[in-house]
């Protein structure tokens, strides 16, 4: 099966009812065929961003347990990539949950990704290929 990283914005937009792209977001995973996946930096800056509700926290971390989104463990070996990439990035500056995703790309073989930001136009993999953005492409 094909497998698609999702980054926070779109998480964000599932259960903020106020995110401007929450219709288009919504669409796009209902109708996606792909496994989501996502790590565990990307699920606590989520949560952190929802923390405007109590149960809009918990309806996300339901979704998450009930298997919305497959989580990727990052590791030790993953948390050096992740520093390297920082480092690389630091004029961005690239947070943890973006690092975590382009070391999931790598480690999973993922070449698709869904975001709101154009970051991961500009990060690279360890190979120096970029992770598509299947959710700004056209049409």
């Amino acid at each position: 099966m094909r497998r698609i990283l999702v980054d926070v914005g779109p998480l964000i937009a599932l259960f903020d009812r106020t995110y401007a792209h929450r219709t288009a977001v919504r669409e796009f995973i209902r109708e996606t065929q792909a496994q989501l996946v996502s790590t565990w930096p990307v699920v606590t800056e989520v949560s952190h961003i929802l923390d405007f509700d109590l149960r809009t926290q918990m309806d996300f971390v339901r979704w998450i347990a009930g298997v919305g989104v497959t989580l990727y463990d990052i590791d030790a070996q993953s948390l050096h990539r992740i520093i390297e990439l920082k480092a690389k990035y630091q004029d961005r500056p690239m947070e943890v949950a973006d690092a975590s995703l382009v070391v999931t790309a790598e480690r999973l073989k993922v070449a698709d990704i869904i975001s709101i930001d154009r970051d991961f136009d500009i990060y690279r993999t360890v190979d120096g290929k970029t992770i598509r953005n299947v959710y700004m492409e056209p049409g």
